[in-house]
């Protein structure tokens, strides 16, 4: 089962040679290097790691805090790998999903979590009824009276929180959204970014442009992103389609992308719903003679 290493640092005057010495050492076949902050969850390197690691392969750390700042993050990513059957594993922390022991620690960080949001409903509940007892009336008295300033730091509150939850499925949808648009339609983007997810993770197009409007709002993305795509023939969707998800993972073979089409519910040219790496090469090689392959 092959150990793929993931070292990352966050700034430029750090160096990520000690992790990958010992990512090295613990036997790990590639190595993955990454300068972001542990904050950011649109890391590009990770998203590719996360996209190409397969069945029965390890992501491998030095440490939790080089994959994860919040315990959300790390179990998101963890429930990634066990969509595509593949574990984690810390060097110098207790998990190792591979195993018994590690699967229980797991367990227990998400029981510890989803106690600790229990407990925070409950106390603020208590607060709630405790304030009636008394006479007085829960919330925002700014907000009861309109005033705009209230009003105002409410709705930025909100954008902020909106934005949180955002970064957090970043990795999911920026990559392919920075790489594919305005030369795809959003129907066809829709599709390659929901073809690796789960379905509880899947998104619908109003969802992803409003995602994507608020990310050029911010400067995140570029505004050509929100142009117009341009009008492509009938028979070059296909050869775009398997060129976006060749551009993606440059290494992905060509029975991965037959299983990625199928995933997309995507049809053959003859209109089967079952595809062959023949046709998948026969349509490579049509997306090269396009122009379409960088």
């Amino acid at each position: 089962m092959p150990l793929i290493g993931y070292a990352r640092v966050s700034t430029e005057d750090q160096t990520p040679l000690p992790q990958s010495q010992a990512l090295k050492s613990a036997g790990c076949v590639e190595i993955h290097e990454e300068q972001a902050s542990g904050g950011n969850r649109a890391r590009p390197v990770l998203a590719r790691v996360l996209e190409r690691i397969g069945k029965g392969d390890t992501l491998v750390v030095v440490r939790i805090d080089r994959l994860a700042r919040s315990l959300s993050h790390l179990l998101e990513v963890i429930e990634r790998l066990e969509a595509k059957n593949a574990f984690f594993r810390s060097l110098t922390d207790p998990i190792d999903t591979s195993s018994p022991q590690g699967k229980f620690t797991l367990q227990v960080l998400g029981a510890a979590a989803e106690f600790e949001r229990a407990l925070i409903r409950e106390r603020t509940k208590a607060g709630l009824a405790s304030a009636r007892t008394k006479g007085r009336v829960g919330g925002n008295p700014g907000l009861r009276a309109r005033d705009p300033a209230a009003l105002r730091k409410v709705r930025l509150a909100r954008q902020d929180d909106y934005m949180e939850r955002l970064n957090e499925t970043a990795q999911d949808w920026v990559p392919h959204v920075r790489r594919l648009r305005p030369d795809m339609a959003w129907e066809d983007v829709l599709r390659i970014v929901n073809g690796p997810l789960p379905r509880e993770r899947r998104w619908t197009q109003s969802r992803l442009l409003r995602a994507v409007n608020a990310y050029v709002r911010d400067g995140f993305l570029p505004e050509t992103v929100l142009a117009r795509a341009g009008r492509r023939e009938t028979d070059d969707r296909l050869p775009a389609i398997v060129a976006a998800i060749k551009g993606a993972d440059p290494d992905i073979t060509l029975q991965a992308i037959c299983t990625r089409l199928e995933a997309m519910r995507e049809r053959t040219p003859r209109g089967r719903t079952s595809w062959q790496p023949s046709s998948v090469k026969m349509l490579l090689e049509r997306a090269e003679r396009l122009g379409l392959l960088g």
